[in-house]
Order: C-alpha cells, then sequence, then structure tokens
C-alpha cells in the first residue's frame, strides 16, 4: 500500500507545528452524545490560530519551501478564506511575500483576517475553482510560487491533528468535512499508519458533490457549480491525487444540506458551546442522518473551522438557512 509519508516523518514534522501552536483538544461531550445516543468527541481545530485546520499543512508546507528555495520571494494561493489564513501566517513566518486570490464575494472577516495576517488579497473569479485558475496565471506572471491547495506537505501537517486524536482516543468512525482533501486524506493517511480498524466517513454539501460523484463512480467527475454556504466544501474540480486516497481508504461519502447544516450548527453552540463554520458543522450533520446505525459507539467528528461572517452565524441562531446565489 502507498502512502504518503511514513510515521517518523510525521513525528518528525510536529516540532515545526508546534512552535506556533499547542494541540487542538479532542473533548467528549456529554449532552451531545446523550441527544445522539453515542459517544461523541469534538476534534477542535476551531480552536487552532487561525480558526481553522489548515494552519498544520501551512506551517509544514512554507518551511519546506522556504528550505528549497530560499531565493524565494512570494507565494500565491486561491482559496475561500481558511487555507488562505494558513498561507498568509506561514509564509510571513518564512519571511516570503503572499498574493492571495478569492472569489468575488467571499467571506468579508475571512478577507480581513487574510490581510491582517499579511497577504495581499485580490477578489477574482465567480468561485474558487475561477480564482485558482487566476491566482496560476499571477503566479506565473510574477515569477513566485503557487501553493496549490492539495499537496503531501500539507497533508502531512494536517495529519498532525489525526495524530493526536487516534492517541487520545479509540473511534468505531470518524467524520471529516471535504472540500479539496487534505483532511480526510490525513486521518486516512494516519489511520492506516497506526494500523487502526476505524472507518473514515468523508461529508459532502448536496450543492458542492463532485467529490461523492467521483468516489461513487470511481472517477473524477468535476460539476459545474459548487454552491452553499458552507464555503470550505465549495469545491467543483476533485483533484486526482486526493481521490486516490479517498477512493482507497474512505468507507463512504455522505452529502448534507445547507438546512442540515444551519441546524448542526445551533446543535453545536447550544449543546456545546462551540462556534463552527458551515463546512465545520458538516460532521454532526452527517452523523444525525446516521444516527441509528451508530447508536452506542464512539464517533470522532472533526470541527474543522468557526470561521463564519457574523451576519450569517446571527441568521443561524434565529432558526434561518443563509441563503447563497
Amino acid at each position: 500500500m502507498t502512502t504518503l509519508f511514513d510515521l517518523p516523518t510525521l513525528e518528525a514534522a510536529l516540532p515545526r507545528i508546534y512552535q506556533h501552536m499547542t494541540p487542538s483538544s479532542c473533548r467528549h461531550w456529554p449532552l451531545l452524545s446523550q441527544q445522539l445516543g453515542c459517544d461523541i468527541y469534538l476534534k477542535h481545530e476551531n480552536h487552532n490560530p487561525t480558526g481553522a485546520f489548515k494552519v498544520r499543512g501551512g506551517l509544514v508546507y512554507m518551511q519546506a519551501l522556504s528550505e528549497r528555495h530560499p531565493e524565494l520571494e512570494g507565494v500565491v494561493s486561491a482559496t475561500r478564506g481558511n487555507h488562505g489564513q494558513s498561507i498568509a501566517l506561514a509564509a510571513s513566518q518564512v519571511g516570503l511575500k503572499t498574493l492571495i486570490v478569492a472569489p468575488e464575494g467571499n467571506s468579508r472577516e475571512k478577507n480581513a483576517a487574510m490581510e491582517a495576517f499579511g497577504a495581499e488579497l485580490l477578489l477574482a473569479g465567480k468561485d474558487f475553482d475561477e480564482s485558482r485558475k487566476i491566482a496560476e496565471q499571477l503566479a506565473e506572471e510574477r515569477q513566485w510560487h503557487m501553493v496549490p491547495s492539495f499537496h503531501k506537505d500539507l497533508v502531512l501537517g494536517v495529519a498532525s491533528y489525526a495524530l493526536e486524536m487516534f492517541q487520545q482516543h479509540t473511534f468505531d468512525t470518524v467524520y471529516v468535512p471535504i472540500g479539496m482533501g487534505s483532511g480526510i486524506c490525513a486521518v486516512i493517511t494516519v489511520r492506516d499508519l497506526l494500523q487502526l480498524d476505524t472507518k473514515v466517513v468523508g461529508v459532502v454539501s448536496t450543492g458542492a458533490d463532485a467529490i461523492k460523484q467521483s468516489f461513487e463512480h470511481k472517477r473524477i467527475i468535476p460539476t459545474d457549480s459548487a454552491v452553499t454556504y458552507a464555503d470550505g466544501m465549495a469545491c467543483r474540480e476533485p483533484q486526482q491525487d486526493a481521490m486516490a486516497i479517498i477512493q482507497r481508504g474512505a468507507d463512504r461519502i455522505i452529502s448534507v444540506n445547507d438546512d442540515e447544516v444551519a441546524e448542526a450548527q445551533r446543535q453545536l453552540f447550544s449543546s456545546c458551546h462551540t462556534l463552527a463554520e458551515g463546512a465545520g458543522a458538516a460532521s454532526l450533520a452527517a452523523l444525525r442522518q446516521e444516527r441509528d446505525q451508530q447508536a452506542g459507539k464512539s464517533i470522532g467528528l472533526v470541527v474543522t473551522g468557526a470561521n463564519i461572517d457574523r451576519d450569517l452565524f446571527s441568521q443561524v441562531l434565529q432558526g434561518k438557512t443563509p441563503s447563497v446565489s
């Protein structure tokens, strides 16, 4: 079986991450567990320095990049926000400039956070995939490095949260939201390196289900659109390398709609006092679908991020589902 990295490589990468952040908690929540009839542990990646799990990958990627190319002036990447914050923070740590391309109409608060971490921000493209193509053009024009959304070094960094989870608890199933795939690929890889029997279930949006379609048909199937207010899952062109790992190691892929995501956000807030962005609550939304078959089992839910605009979260708390076009 081919893996992206081995356990010693992962362990050697940990100091790069923990130099800038502490391990996030993986906490059992009794009330939430009672409500769903299983033992639920939340992996609180929403408590990280950038409010999301991606900072781990950025730190490892940028350190390795700067060592390979000490002459490099800057980096370019595309994002809906969490990846961009990660890259901006990590690039600043190694003295690199950052240009981030985000879609038009992107989250105002995520945009502000990326700029605060030092990024030059350009809003261009109707969605993430269009922004990515624009970013690639700008990287070529500036002769800067284009940071992809999926890369083995990004997965290596993200895998630190999976290692933390599996070293603390034993799970029957872990639910992981999917955007471009670094999170679920990290969980699958660490699960396999530790030779565990835990099932890994991916979660996508019904409005952005290219990963689910590709998984079920065993070939890459891009979609024409990715419409969901859970912007961390709004991707329409799966990456071949990510899909190969997901195809091999995921038990199944579940789709959740925006109404289900909003209800999961409300439940996380009321039962655990936990703030989750749309994608961050998707794992709970999926478990709610499967609560009967998971009765009495030990379940890990990855809360991937907390970065949701105040006006959107206000709508969620009022019992509404934010609309997107």
